[in-house]
């Protein structure tokens, strides 16, 4: 009740509507959590855990936080867990994924963007279908912020998460939006915070920054850089496969496979030369397994294992394009003559 706590409350107060505008949502719809991860758990659990044993439909390509979660509490609270892979370009066919939803599905999952190949998912004609069917429906709109229009009351979605970082916010800040006739579980019980749904004190510096970076980042431009990155990379290199080439992406995202090449090999070198390079999903650094999205979309372990990914910023321009790729080009070179190829 003091002057502090008042001040405190009128921020966040403020960044909700503001970051409620923004998606076209009531400001009650929206909580705060600690990031994507924590939002798509909340998410899952929240509305599996007061349902009847039923079929849960999820992609195959959905990032760890929805599978991982998704198969833990099929397992533990009895629910049948679907997995909808994808065609050979990353995207999942909305006619498959909705064949799939019968009326046993208690909750299906899809990501809008993939956060590895950043293929664009056909969400609202999915969405629509679930509404159809009134299946509690999860899309993980993390990669999808900042990248693509983002009309949530159109969408329609009961549950839709969120991530600041994606957008130039800070790390550790995050959002589940919750439709307002959507039945949702508690997810932490405490102080009552964010209308009892998701107790703790909240980040009020990084849901003020969340609010404060809508719109300022425009990622489209980064997609000049990493097309001409794309071309310089198959000119060098026309061996190079690029994944979801032919197909709707975010911007700034390309995943791409080196044949012959170890991927963890070629981003060690890389870091050492000032590139920063992911093998796959960024959540799932320090594993050595292939990318699980390549293999959902039944690229071979062995191709898999070469992949690397590149993400690209606002700070990047086509002459950071093409020095990386003289680097790869580089590095192949010499791994090849190492090993005596």
């Amino acid at each position: 009740m003091h002057w502090a706590g008042r001040q405190a409350r009128r921020a966040l107060d403020d960044a909700r509507d503001k970051l409620s505008a923004y998606l076209n949502i009531e400001s009650s719809s929206l909580v705060f959590t600690s990031g994507g991860t924590e939002a798509n758990n909340m998410a899952i659990f929240g509305c599996l855990s007061h349902s009847k044993p039923g079929k849960v439909v999820v992609s195959a390509i959905e990032h760890p936080s929805v599978l991982q979660t998704a198969e833990y509490w099929c397992e533990k609270l009895g629910h049948q867990l679907c997995l909808v892979s994808p065609d050979v370009n990353g995207v999942i066919l909305a006619e498959d994924f909705c064949a799939a939803l019968d009326e046993d599905t208690v909750m299906a999952c899809l990501m809008w963007a993939n956060n590895e190949i950043g293929v664009i998912q056909p969400v609202e004609t999915i969405v629509a279908t679930c509404r159809e069917y009134h299946i509690p429906v999860l899309i993980d709109g993390v990669q999808a912020m900042g990248k693509l229009p983002m009309d949530l009351a159109q969408l329609d979605a009961d549950f839709v998460s969120l991530s600041a970082h994606k957008i130039g916010g800070m790390k550790g800040v995050g959002a589940l939006v919750i439709r307002r006739k959507a039945s949702l579980e508690t997810w932490a019980l405490g102080g009552g915070q964010e209308r009892g749904r998701r107790s703790g004190t909240e980040n009020v510096p990084g849901v003020v920054a969340f609010a404060a970076v809508l719109g300022v980042l425009n990622y489209q431009d980064t997609q000049a850089v990493r097309d001409a990155f794309e071309c310089y990379l198959l000119e060098n290199m026309p061996d190079v496969k690029i994944y979801g080439r032919d197909v709707e992406r975010v911007a700034n995202t390309s995943m791409f496979t080196v044949p012959d090449m170890d991927g963890e090999t070629l981003l060690m070198q890389l870091d050492l030369a000032g590139f920063a390079v992911a093998s796959g999903s960024a959540c799932s650094s320090g594993k050595r397994e292939p990318s699980h999205v390549l293999r959902a979309m039944g690229v071979p372990d062995r191709e898999a294992r070469s992949s690397l990914r590149v993400s690209f910023g606002l700070e990047h321009d086509d002459g950071d394009a093409k020095a990386l790729v003289d680097e790869l080009v580089r590095i192949r070179a010499l791994l090849k003559k190492m090993s005596g190829r």
